[in-house]
């Protein structure tokens, strides 16, 4: 850690609470995907409705943030929408 500027003590206060907040999102999206994969698994289609809205919400608001890029956010949307799809038709 910085010792003799105000300035840099600050700042890297700043970045350690954006790091901490950033790792939060980005472990609730983590958790978002498992949970909605999980019930991919188990091929339950009702659950699986709600759990890909709630996945796509947060990706979009992660990639909205910056805290994941936009084309990311996008390839992850589309992979787990298209999984959704294959599984509805299928039923």
């Amino acid at each position: 850690m910085a010792k003799k500027y105000s300035s840099a003590e600050k700042r890297h206060r700043q970045s350690e609470e954006r790091r901490l907040k950033n790792k939060s999102v980005r472990s609730s999206v983590r958790t978002s995907i498992k949970k909605f994969v999980t019930l991919t698994h188990k091929k339950e289609v009702s659950g699986m409705e709600a759990a890909l809205k709630e996945m796509i919400k947060k990706i979009d608001t992660a990639a909205q943030k910056g805290i994941i890029k936009k084309n990311t956010a996008a390839r992850k949307k589309s992979r787990m929408q298209r999984l959704f799809n294959t599984l509805r038709a299928a039923q």
